[in-house]
Protein backbone atom coordinates (compact mmCIF):
# COMPACT_ATOMS: atom_id res chain seq x y z
CA UNK A 1 0.00 0.00 0.00
CA UNK A 2 1.47 3.52 -0.88
CA UNK A 3 1.88 5.58 1.77
CA UNK A 4 1.47 9.24 1.61
CA UNK A 5 2.73 11.96 3.50
CA UNK A 6 0.67 13.79 6.47
CA UNK A 7 0.73 17.10 4.23
CA UNK A 8 -0.59 15.41 1.61
CA UNK A 9 -3.20 13.94 2.85
CA UNK A 10 -6.65 15.36 1.40
CA UNK A 11 -9.16 16.82 3.46
CA UNK A 12 -13.07 16.55 2.87
CA UNK A 13 -13.58 19.78 1.77
CA UNK A 14 -10.75 19.57 -0.48
CA UNK A 15 -10.72 17.70 -4.36
CA UNK A 16 -11.30 14.14 -3.53
CA UNK A 17 -8.27 12.62 -5.52
CA UNK A 18 -6.96 9.47 -5.01
CA UNK A 19 -3.99 8.10 -3.29
CA UNK A 20 -2.32 7.51 -6.49
CA UNK A 21 -2.58 11.35 -7.93
CA UNK A 22 -1.34 12.54 -4.44
CA UNK A 23 1.37 10.50 -4.34
CA UNK A 24 2.01 11.77 -7.99
CA UNK A 25 1.97 15.33 -7.37
CA UNK A 26 4.37 14.27 -4.24
CA UNK A 27 6.56 12.77 -6.43
CA UNK A 28 6.33 15.76 -9.34
CA UNK A 29 7.26 18.35 -6.51
CA UNK A 30 10.13 16.84 -5.01
CA UNK A 31 11.37 16.36 -8.24
CA UNK A 32 10.95 20.20 -9.45
CA UNK A 33 11.69 21.26 -6.28
CA UNK A 34 15.38 19.79 -6.78
CA UNK A 35 15.80 21.83 -9.53
CA UNK A 36 14.58 25.18 -7.79
CA UNK A 37 11.55 24.90 -9.51
CA UNK A 38 7.78 25.70 -7.79
CA UNK A 39 5.08 23.70 -9.25
CA UNK A 40 0.80 24.93 -9.60
CA UNK A 41 -2.26 23.05 -10.98
CA UNK A 42 -4.65 25.10 -12.36
CA UNK A 43 -8.51 23.62 -13.31
CA UNK A 44 -10.65 24.42 -16.53
CA UNK A 45 -11.75 27.70 -14.30
CA UNK A 46 -8.32 28.68 -13.75
CA UNK A 47 -8.09 27.76 -9.90
CA UNK A 48 -5.21 26.45 -8.26
CA UNK A 49 -5.61 22.86 -7.44
CA UNK A 50 -2.36 22.44 -5.99
CA UNK A 51 0.80 24.70 -5.16
CA UNK A 52 3.87 23.06 -4.45
CA UNK A 53 5.55 24.00 -0.96
CA UNK A 54 8.33 25.76 -2.65
CA UNK A 55 6.26 28.97 -2.69
CA UNK A 56 6.69 29.08 0.63
CA UNK A 57 10.39 29.75 0.03
CA UNK A 58 9.52 32.75 -3.01
CA UNK A 59 6.79 34.00 -1.05
CA UNK A 60 6.62 33.26 2.69
CA UNK A 61 5.42 30.33 4.78
CA UNK A 62 2.01 28.96 4.53
CA UNK A 63 2.14 30.70 0.99
CA UNK A 64 1.25 27.40 -0.98
CA UNK A 65 -1.45 26.23 1.21
CA UNK A 66 -3.08 29.40 1.41
CA UNK A 67 -3.63 29.82 -2.54
CA UNK A 68 -4.59 26.21 -3.02
CA UNK A 69 -8.59 26.73 -4.46
CA UNK A 70 -7.94 30.52 -5.40
CA UNK A 71 -8.24 32.10 -8.85
CA UNK A 72 -4.72 31.91 -10.49
CA UNK A 73 -4.84 36.19 -11.33
CA UNK A 74 -4.92 36.30 -7.49
CA UNK A 75 -0.84 34.66 -7.88
CA UNK A 76 0.13 36.48 -11.20
CA UNK A 77 -2.33 39.58 -11.43
CA UNK A 78 -5.04 39.85 -14.03
CA UNK A 79 -3.10 41.74 -16.79
CA UNK A 80 -1.47 38.33 -17.68
CA UNK A 81 -4.65 35.61 -16.27
CA UNK A 82 -7.47 38.18 -16.20
CA UNK A 83 -10.56 37.46 -19.18
CA UNK A 84 -8.22 38.53 -21.92
CA UNK A 85 -4.63 38.15 -20.21
CA UNK A 86 -1.97 36.95 -22.39
CA UNK A 87 -1.44 33.69 -20.85
CA UNK A 88 -4.63 32.63 -20.01
CA UNK A 89 -5.45 33.04 -23.99
CA UNK A 90 -2.50 31.12 -24.78
CA UNK A 91 -3.28 28.16 -22.49
CA UNK A 92 -7.06 28.56 -24.02
CA UNK A 93 -5.51 27.99 -27.34
CA UNK A 94 -3.54 24.97 -26.75
CA UNK A 95 0.04 26.88 -26.04
CA UNK A 96 2.69 26.88 -24.62
CA UNK A 97 4.63 30.14 -23.56
CA UNK A 98 8.33 29.89 -21.44
CA UNK A 99 10.39 32.83 -20.57
CA UNK A 100 7.68 35.13 -19.21
CA UNK A 101 8.79 37.42 -16.57
CA UNK A 102 6.09 38.93 -13.39
CA UNK A 103 5.22 39.77 -10.10
CA UNK A 104 3.99 37.17 -8.08
CA UNK A 105 2.19 38.40 -5.09
CA UNK A 106 -0.78 36.83 -3.00
CA UNK A 107 -2.21 38.41 0.10
CA UNK A 108 -0.15 39.82 1.96
CA UNK A 109 3.10 38.27 1.24
CA UNK A 110 6.03 39.78 -0.36
CA UNK A 111 5.84 40.06 -4.63
CA UNK A 112 8.66 38.41 -6.17
CA UNK A 113 9.67 38.74 -9.71
CA UNK A 114 9.61 35.11 -11.17
CA UNK A 115 10.43 33.39 -13.97
CA UNK A 116 6.73 31.79 -15.82
CA UNK A 117 6.51 28.45 -17.84
CA UNK A 118 3.40 27.08 -18.20
CA UNK A 119 1.54 25.08 -21.15
CA UNK A 120 -1.94 22.75 -21.03
CA UNK A 121 -2.03 19.18 -19.33
CA UNK A 122 -1.62 16.42 -21.84
CA UNK A 123 -4.79 14.59 -21.64
CA UNK A 124 -4.75 10.57 -21.23
CA UNK A 125 -6.53 7.69 -20.16
CA UNK A 126 -3.95 7.25 -16.79
CA UNK A 127 -5.47 7.29 -13.69
CA UNK A 128 -2.15 9.10 -12.16
CA UNK A 129 -2.68 12.71 -13.22
CA UNK A 130 -6.28 14.04 -11.73
CA UNK A 131 -8.33 14.66 -14.60
CA UNK A 132 -9.22 18.42 -13.12
CA UNK A 133 -5.93 19.34 -13.83
CA UNK A 134 -6.22 21.04 -16.67
CA UNK A 135 -2.91 23.66 -16.71
CA UNK A 136 0.52 23.77 -15.61
CA UNK A 137 2.99 26.03 -13.96
CA UNK A 138 6.10 26.05 -13.33
CA UNK A 139 7.90 29.66 -11.63
CA UNK A 140 11.51 29.93 -10.59
CA UNK A 141 12.99 33.35 -9.09
CA UNK A 142 13.75 35.39 -11.63
CA UNK A 143 17.50 36.10 -10.88
CA UNK A 144 18.15 32.68 -10.97
CA UNK A 145 17.52 32.14 -14.92
CA UNK A 146 18.67 34.01 -18.02
CA UNK A 147 15.77 36.14 -19.16
CA UNK A 148 14.62 35.39 -22.70
CA UNK A 149 15.25 37.97 -24.87
CA UNK A 150 11.79 38.55 -26.64
CA UNK A 151 9.41 37.09 -23.91
CA UNK A 152 8.15 40.23 -21.81
CA UNK A 153 8.10 41.02 -18.36
CA UNK A 154 5.37 42.44 -16.43
CA UNK A 155 6.24 44.01 -13.76
CA UNK A 156 4.04 46.15 -11.30
CA UNK A 157 1.63 47.87 -14.04
CA UNK A 158 4.70 48.38 -16.28
CA UNK A 159 5.75 45.42 -19.01
CA UNK A 160 8.37 45.68 -21.27
CA UNK A 161 10.75 43.40 -22.92
CA UNK A 162 13.69 45.32 -24.01
CA UNK A 163 16.84 44.43 -22.41
CA UNK A 164 17.24 48.17 -21.09
CA UNK A 165 13.61 47.69 -19.31
CA UNK A 166 14.22 44.59 -17.65
CA UNK A 167 17.83 46.12 -16.20
CA UNK A 168 15.42 48.67 -14.19
CA UNK A 169 13.17 45.80 -13.01
CA UNK A 170 15.93 43.84 -11.64
CA UNK A 171 17.60 46.62 -9.58
CA UNK A 172 13.83 47.43 -8.37
CA UNK A 173 13.41 44.07 -7.10
CA UNK A 174 16.65 44.45 -5.11
CA UNK A 175 15.34 47.32 -3.95
CA UNK A 176 12.53 45.90 -1.93
CA UNK A 177 14.69 45.49 1.50
CA UNK A 178 16.32 48.98 1.40
CA UNK A 179 14.87 52.43 1.98
CA UNK A 180 17.56 54.44 0.08
CA UNK A 181 16.24 57.32 -1.62
CA UNK A 182 15.77 56.91 -5.80
CA UNK A 183 16.21 59.73 -8.24
CA UNK A 184 14.04 58.41 -11.35
CA UNK A 185 15.07 60.84 -14.65
CA UNK A 186 13.65 60.37 -18.26
CA UNK A 187 11.70 62.49 -20.57
CA UNK A 188 8.07 63.51 -19.87
CA UNK A 189 5.48 60.47 -20.33
CA UNK A 190 8.17 57.62 -20.09
CA UNK A 191 6.82 56.27 -17.11
CA UNK A 192 8.66 57.52 -13.96
CA UNK A 193 5.26 57.36 -11.81
CA UNK A 194 4.86 54.11 -12.62
CA UNK A 195 8.58 52.49 -11.94
CA UNK A 196 7.58 54.90 -8.26
CA UNK A 197 4.93 53.38 -7.44
CA UNK A 198 6.53 49.83 -8.31
CA UNK A 199 8.98 50.40 -5.62
CA UNK A 200 6.95 51.19 -3.60
CA UNK A 201 4.81 47.95 -3.98
CA UNK A 202 7.90 45.87 -3.91
CA UNK A 203 9.50 47.98 -0.54
CA UNK A 204 8.98 47.01 3.04
CA UNK A 205 6.69 50.19 3.22
CA UNK A 206 4.19 48.69 0.79
CA UNK A 207 1.70 48.64 3.36
CA UNK A 208 1.39 52.31 3.96
CA UNK A 209 0.69 54.95 1.54
CA UNK A 210 2.00 56.24 -1.77
CA UNK A 211 1.83 59.96 -1.69
CA UNK A 212 2.75 62.33 -4.76
CA UNK A 213 3.60 65.44 -5.43
CA UNK A 214 3.77 67.52 -8.42
CA UNK A 215 6.63 69.90 -7.53
CA UNK A 216 6.11 72.22 -10.59
CA UNK A 217 2.51 72.56 -10.30
CA UNK A 218 2.30 74.99 -7.64
CA UNK A 219 4.04 78.43 -6.45
CA UNK A 220 6.72 78.37 -3.29
CA UNK A 221 3.98 79.60 -0.76
CA UNK A 222 1.55 76.86 -1.54
CA UNK A 223 4.06 74.24 -2.37
CA UNK A 224 5.76 74.44 1.55
CA UNK A 225 2.21 74.04 2.61
CA UNK A 226 1.75 71.27 1.00
CA UNK A 227 5.00 69.18 1.53
CA UNK A 228 5.02 69.98 5.26
CA UNK A 229 1.60 71.09 6.30
CA UNK A 230 0.64 74.22 7.82
CA UNK A 231 -1.25 75.88 11.34
CA UNK A 232 -3.81 77.97 11.72
CA UNK A 233 -3.30 81.74 11.26
CA UNK A 234 0.20 80.28 9.63
CA UNK A 235 -1.02 83.20 6.73
CA UNK A 236 -4.13 84.56 4.91
CA UNK A 237 -6.74 81.96 4.45
CA UNK A 238 -5.42 79.38 6.88
CA UNK A 239 -8.81 78.83 8.98
CA UNK A 240 -7.24 75.73 10.57
CA UNK A 241 -4.50 73.36 10.67
CA UNK A 242 -3.54 71.30 7.47
CA UNK A 243 -1.38 68.28 7.77
CA UNK A 244 1.32 68.35 4.84
CA UNK A 245 1.99 65.56 1.94
CA UNK A 246 5.13 64.41 4.96
CA UNK A 247 2.64 63.51 7.61
CA UNK A 248 0.31 61.72 4.77
CA UNK A 249 3.00 59.67 3.78
CA UNK A 250 3.89 58.44 7.40
CA UNK A 251 5.08 54.40 7.33
CA UNK A 252 4.70 54.74 3.11
CA UNK A 253 6.63 56.60 0.20
CA UNK A 254 6.61 60.22 -0.51
CA UNK A 255 6.83 60.58 -4.60
CA UNK A 256 8.52 64.52 -4.90
CA UNK A 257 7.88 65.24 -8.70
CA UNK A 258 9.34 67.76 -11.10
CA UNK A 259 11.81 67.85 -8.51
CA UNK A 260 13.84 70.12 -10.32
CA UNK A 261 11.42 72.95 -10.16
CA UNK A 262 11.61 72.76 -6.30
CA UNK A 263 12.51 76.30 -5.24
CA UNK A 264 15.89 77.06 -3.76
CA UNK A 265 14.35 78.35 -0.73
CA UNK A 266 12.52 74.72 0.14
CA UNK A 267 15.46 73.09 -1.39
CA UNK A 268 17.23 74.03 1.93
CA UNK A 269 14.24 72.81 3.69
CA UNK A 270 13.99 69.45 2.14
CA UNK A 271 17.71 68.88 2.55
CA UNK A 272 16.96 69.07 6.06
CA UNK A 273 13.92 66.53 5.84
CA UNK A 274 16.06 63.83 3.85
CA UNK A 275 19.10 64.23 6.04
CA UNK A 276 17.37 64.39 9.59
CA UNK A 277 14.02 63.09 8.76
CA UNK A 278 12.66 66.10 10.79
CA UNK A 279 10.60 69.35 9.55
CA UNK A 280 8.34 72.18 11.19
CA UNK A 281 4.58 72.98 9.52
CA UNK A 282 4.66 76.54 8.39
CA UNK A 283 3.92 78.67 11.42
CA UNK A 284 4.77 76.43 14.03
CA UNK A 285 8.16 75.94 16.09
CA UNK A 286 7.23 72.36 17.13
CA UNK A 287 9.79 69.64 15.06
CA UNK A 288 7.95 66.86 13.71
CA UNK A 289 9.96 63.47 12.51
CA UNK A 290 8.50 61.44 9.22
CA UNK A 291 9.78 57.96 8.60
CA UNK A 292 8.26 58.13 5.10
CA UNK A 293 10.78 56.96 2.12
CA UNK A 294 11.42 59.24 -0.91
CA UNK A 295 11.31 59.05 -4.39
CA UNK A 296 11.82 61.81 -7.10
CA UNK A 297 11.92 62.66 -10.61
CA UNK A 298 12.35 64.90 -13.30
CA UNK A 299 12.69 65.26 -16.91
CA UNK A 300 15.43 67.88 -17.14
CA UNK A 301 18.61 67.50 -17.33
CA UNK A 302 20.24 66.84 -13.93
CA UNK A 303 24.25 68.02 -14.66
CA UNK A 304 22.90 70.92 -16.34
CA UNK A 305 20.61 71.76 -13.60
CA UNK A 306 23.35 71.81 -11.43
CA UNK A 307 25.68 73.59 -13.78
CA UNK A 308 23.57 76.45 -13.61
CA UNK A 309 22.94 76.06 -10.05
CA UNK A 310 18.91 75.66 -10.32
CA UNK A 311 19.48 72.51 -7.79
CA UNK A 312 21.59 72.27 -5.10
CA UNK A 313 24.59 69.44 -5.23
CA UNK A 314 23.95 68.49 -1.80
CA UNK A 315 20.39 67.70 -2.21
CA UNK A 316 21.27 66.16 -5.45
CA UNK A 317 23.43 63.85 -4.04
CA UNK A 318 20.81 63.17 -0.94
CA UNK A 319 18.16 62.62 -3.48
CA UNK A 320 20.71 60.47 -5.63
CA UNK A 321 21.41 57.48 -3.89
CA UNK A 322 19.96 55.47 -6.10
CA UNK A 323 19.70 56.83 -9.88
CA UNK A 324 16.87 55.17 -12.35
CA UNK A 325 17.39 56.78 -15.89
CA UNK A 326 14.39 55.74 -18.15
CA UNK A 327 15.21 55.38 -21.69
CA UNK A 328 12.58 56.96 -23.96
CA UNK A 329 10.13 54.91 -26.48
CA UNK A 330 11.91 55.29 -29.50
CA UNK A 331 15.30 53.75 -28.03
CA UNK A 332 13.06 50.41 -27.06
CA UNK A 333 11.26 49.87 -29.74
CA UNK A 334 10.80 46.34 -29.09
CA UNK A 335 8.67 47.32 -26.23
CA UNK A 336 6.08 49.10 -28.64
CA UNK A 337 4.24 45.73 -29.69
CA UNK A 338 3.42 44.46 -25.76
CA UNK A 339 2.77 48.01 -24.28
CA UNK A 340 0.04 48.83 -27.13
CA UNK A 341 -1.05 45.35 -26.71
CA UNK A 342 -1.33 45.89 -22.69
CA UNK A 343 -2.63 49.37 -23.13
CA UNK A 344 -5.40 48.24 -25.47
CA UNK A 345 -6.58 45.53 -23.39
CA UNK A 346 -6.81 47.64 -19.99
CA UNK A 347 -9.04 50.70 -22.19
CA UNK A 348 -10.83 47.57 -23.91
CA UNK A 349 -11.33 46.14 -20.45
CA UNK A 350 -12.78 49.00 -18.81
CA UNK A 351 -15.23 49.88 -21.41
CA UNK A 352 -16.31 46.00 -22.59
CA UNK A 353 -14.91 45.98 -26.21
CA UNK A 354 -13.20 44.25 -28.10
CA UNK A 355 -10.06 45.42 -30.16
CA UNK A 356 -7.01 44.62 -31.62
CA UNK A 357 -4.53 46.34 -33.70
CA UNK A 358 -3.87 45.52 -36.91
CA UNK A 359 -0.20 45.13 -38.70
CA UNK A 360 -0.72 47.76 -40.88
CA UNK A 361 -1.29 50.07 -37.29
CA UNK A 362 1.30 48.12 -35.54
CA UNK A 363 2.98 48.86 -38.42
CA UNK A 364 2.87 52.50 -37.84
CA UNK A 365 3.43 52.48 -34.19
CA UNK A 366 6.92 51.06 -34.67
CA UNK A 367 7.60 53.56 -37.32
CA UNK A 368 6.74 56.78 -35.21
CA UNK A 369 8.89 59.01 -33.20
CA UNK A 370 7.21 58.94 -29.83
CA UNK A 371 7.95 62.44 -28.68
CA UNK A 372 5.57 62.13 -25.89
CA UNK A 373 6.24 58.55 -25.18
CA UNK A 374 4.08 56.14 -23.31
CA UNK A 375 1.92 58.44 -22.09
CA UNK A 376 1.38 59.54 -26.01
CA UNK A 377 1.35 55.82 -27.08
CA UNK A 378 -1.59 55.45 -24.15
CA UNK A 379 -3.65 58.38 -25.06
CA UNK A 380 -3.17 56.94 -28.81
CA UNK A 381 -5.07 53.54 -28.17
CA UNK A 382 -7.79 55.48 -26.72
CA UNK A 383 -8.35 57.36 -29.29
CA UNK A 384 -8.68 54.95 -31.34
CA UNK A 385 -10.52 52.65 -29.45
CA UNK A 386 -13.06 55.39 -28.90
CA UNK A 387 -13.22 56.19 -33.28
CA UNK A 388 -13.06 52.98 -34.36
CA UNK A 389 -15.80 51.08 -35.72
CA UNK A 390 -14.69 47.57 -36.38
CA UNK A 391 -12.87 45.03 -33.79
CA UNK A 392 -9.50 45.55 -35.74
CA UNK A 393 -8.07 48.90 -35.43
CA UNK A 394 -6.80 50.31 -38.95
CA UNK A 395 -4.64 52.80 -39.64
CA UNK A 396 -7.70 54.94 -40.30
CA UNK A 397 -8.77 55.12 -37.08
CA UNK A 398 -5.03 56.69 -35.62
CA UNK A 399 -4.42 60.39 -35.29
CA UNK A 400 -3.31 62.32 -38.02
CA UNK A 401 0.00 62.60 -36.18
CA UNK A 402 0.66 59.04 -36.36
CA UNK A 403 -0.11 59.12 -39.61
CA UNK A 404 1.42 61.80 -41.14
CA UNK A 405 4.40 62.52 -38.55
CA UNK A 406 5.57 65.79 -40.28
CA UNK A 407 2.61 66.96 -38.57
CA UNK A 408 4.08 66.37 -35.15
CA UNK A 409 7.43 68.33 -33.96
CA UNK A 410 8.90 65.04 -32.08
CA UNK A 411 10.40 67.60 -30.15
CA UNK A 412 11.52 65.27 -27.32
CA UNK A 413 13.16 66.04 -23.47
CA UNK A 414 16.13 67.69 -23.00
CA UNK A 415 15.37 69.84 -26.17
CA UNK A 416 16.81 67.69 -28.28
CA UNK A 417 14.56 67.21 -31.46
CA UNK A 418 14.02 63.28 -32.40
CA UNK A 419 13.74 62.52 -36.30
CA UNK A 420 11.94 59.88 -37.36
CA UNK A 421 13.30 56.92 -38.12
CA UNK A 422 12.90 55.07 -42.17
CA UNK A 423 14.37 52.39 -40.79
CA UNK A 424 15.28 50.00 -37.98
CA UNK A 425 18.23 47.36 -36.95
CA UNK A 426 15.45 44.36 -36.32
CA UNK A 427 13.66 45.28 -39.07
CA UNK A 428 13.43 42.21 -41.88
CA UNK A 429 15.13 43.34 -45.42
CA UNK A 430 12.55 43.54 -48.13
CA UNK A 431 13.13 40.05 -49.58
CA UNK A 432 12.31 38.37 -46.53
CA UNK A 433 8.89 39.86 -46.01
CA UNK A 434 7.37 37.88 -48.62
CA UNK A 435 8.74 34.95 -47.15
CA UNK A 436 6.83 35.68 -44.02
CA UNK A 437 3.62 36.87 -45.08
CA UNK A 438 3.52 33.46 -46.63
CA UNK A 439 3.73 31.47 -43.58
CA UNK A 440 0.06 29.52 -42.69
CA UNK A 441 -0.52 29.15 -38.99
CA UNK A 442 0.17 25.24 -38.77
CA UNK A 443 3.82 26.15 -40.32
CA UNK A 444 4.57 29.07 -37.92
CA UNK A 445 2.77 27.78 -35.14
CA UNK A 446 5.62 24.34 -36.00
CA UNK A 447 8.45 26.45 -36.11
CA UNK A 448 7.37 27.82 -32.62
CA UNK A 449 6.86 24.80 -31.08
CA UNK A 450 10.37 23.80 -32.44
CA UNK A 451 11.81 26.60 -31.29
CA UNK A 452 9.71 26.38 -28.09
CA UNK A 453 7.94 29.56 -28.72
CA UNK A 454 11.08 31.70 -28.30
CA UNK A 455 10.43 34.48 -30.85
CA UNK A 456 13.99 35.51 -31.77
CA UNK A 457 15.43 32.12 -32.40
CA UNK A 458 12.26 31.22 -34.68
CA UNK A 459 13.12 34.51 -36.61
CA UNK A 460 16.02 33.26 -37.18
CA UNK A 461 15.54 30.13 -38.61
CA UNK A 462 12.60 31.27 -40.21
CA UNK A 463 14.97 34.26 -42.20
CA UNK A 464 12.79 37.07 -40.51
CA UNK A 465 13.12 39.91 -38.02
CA UNK A 466 11.35 39.76 -35.07
CA UNK A 467 9.25 42.44 -35.87
CA UNK A 468 8.13 40.63 -39.08
CA UNK A 469 7.04 37.30 -37.00
CA UNK A 470 5.49 39.60 -34.07
CA UNK A 471 3.49 40.97 -36.71
CA UNK A 472 2.41 37.38 -38.61
CA UNK A 473 1.58 35.79 -35.19
CA UNK A 474 -0.56 38.91 -34.75
CA UNK A 475 -2.38 38.50 -38.52
CA UNK A 476 -2.72 34.51 -37.76
CA UNK A 477 -3.91 35.03 -34.01
CA UNK A 478 -1.06 33.28 -32.76
CA UNK A 479 -0.79 35.69 -29.90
Amino acid sequence: MTVIPERFSVQPQEHPTNQLTQAALHGITRALASVGRAFVCLDPSFNILHASELLDSLLGAGAAVAMRGRPVEELLGVDLFGPRGPLRQALLNGQMREGWRATIKFGSFAPRLASITLAPMLTDNSTICDPMVRYLILLRPAEEEEACSDAPVFYADAVACSPAMQRIFRLVDTLQHSDATVLITGESGTGKEVVARAIHQNSACSSGPFVAVNCGALPPDLLESELFGHVRGAFTGAVRDRIGRFELATSGTLFLDEIGELPPQLQVKLLRVVQEHQYERVGESVTRTTNARIISATNIDMREALRIGQLRMDLFYRLCVVPIELPPLRERREDIPPLAIHLLNRVTAQKGLVRRVSPQAMRMFLDYSWPGNVRELANVIEYAVAVARMETILPDDLPDEIKEPSLSSNVAGYGSTVERPVAHANDAPSHTLPNAMGLDAERLREELEKHHWKKAETAAALGISRVTLWRRMRELQLI
